[in-house]
């Protein structure tokens, strides 16, 4: 099999996306990719990732991909665990403190900084709804970041995903909590979980 033919069998795989870091991990040069692009059998979606020609862009697996140490978190994180239903006008990335976020600023994204022993709380893998994996925050962690004074989530997306958190059959309240206390919110989330429950 050749690099070109190795190259978009991966690809089928991995749903229409390759990044040139799979590839490089594949052992095959990063020129067969440029080869592809040029005969058009594969179109460059971004810096480094790849996409068939008949494959919509995923765009949340370019973000995650530009911006590795990125966690998707408040109406973002609230879209992709479908506790809203409609789109968020602009996507949200969480970065520790001393990682520059400018870049990340200038390409669109709405960026947030906590404390280094914070970012990864909360961090878990989904797909993406065009089956790539993506790093988000779960619910628990998500509904502690939206009820932070600093948070700019509308009060009507807040109380919403709230109604809708308690409506699931598998809330974990110990971990509500136990995230509520590390970030500071217990009172806020108490304060919606006496409303609702």
């Amino acid at each position: 099999m050749t690099h070109s033919e190795t190259i978009l069998a991966m690809t089928t795989e991995l749903n229409g996306m390759i990044t040139a870091t799979q590839v490089t991990q594949a052992g095959i040069p990063r020129y067969a990719l440029t080869k592809l692009v040029n005969r058009g059998a594969l179109c460059r979606a971004d810096r480094g990732v790849y996409v068939l020609p008949d494959v919509w862009e995923d765009e949340l697996f370019i973000l995650q991909y530009k911006y590795g140490q990125g966690i998707f978190s408040h109406d973002t994180a609230l879209y992709l665990h479908g506790l809203i239903d409609r789109t968020p006008h602009q996507y949200t990335m969480t970065f520790p403190i001393g990682y520059n976020p400018a870049a990340a600023k200038a390409g669109g994204l709405a960026t947030r900084l906590v404390k280094a022993e914070n970012h990864e709380l909360g961090k878990i893998m989904i797909d993406s709804p065009c089956k790539h994996k993506i790093a988000v925050y779960d619910v628990e962690r998500t509904l502690c970041d939206i009820v932070k004074p600093n948070s700019t989530s509308d009060i009507q997306i807040v109380n919403g995903a709230m109604r809708a958190y308690v409506q699931q059959s598998d809330i974990n309240m110990t971990r509500l909590y136990q995230y509520a206390d590390q970030l500071r919110v217990t009172d806020s989330i108490a304060r919606y979980m006496e409303v609702l429950l």
